[in-house]
């Protein structure tokens, strides 16, 4: 074989140990983007269920108030006005009675 061809085998053999390397280097580069990217994409995550949760718990404290209110304003209009409350009870008792009467 010629030296000129022996180099040019040579040169193609550098070459191609050369493209492997730079693959490899372009594989691992590629795999710690993702990895980084997973790990931002799942802080991310993390940060919105928290804030989620956070409104959730908002909200039901104030649902909480409004029934605590609104059981303490029907607790003093009972207390201020039994006999009515009696009525309304009675009243809605025989509605039900009424209507569960003509179900069957």
């Amino acid at each position: 074989m010629p030296k000129s061809a022996e180099r040019a085998v040579e040169d193609f053999a550098r070459d191609l140990t050369a493209l492997r390397q730079d693959v490899a280097h372009l594989v691992q580069a590629i795999g710690e983007l993702v990895k980084h990217q997973t790990q931002g994409a799942g802080l991310r995550l993390s940060d919105g269920v928290r804030e989620a949760k956070a409104k959730i718990s908002g909200a039901a404290a104030d649902a909480q108030k409004r029934v605590r209110a609104a059981s303490g304003e029907l607790e003093a209009g009972i207390e201020h006005h039994p006999f009515t409350a009696v009525l309304i009870a009675f009243g809605v008792g025989m509605s039900f009675g009424m209507i569960s009467r003509l179900r069957r």
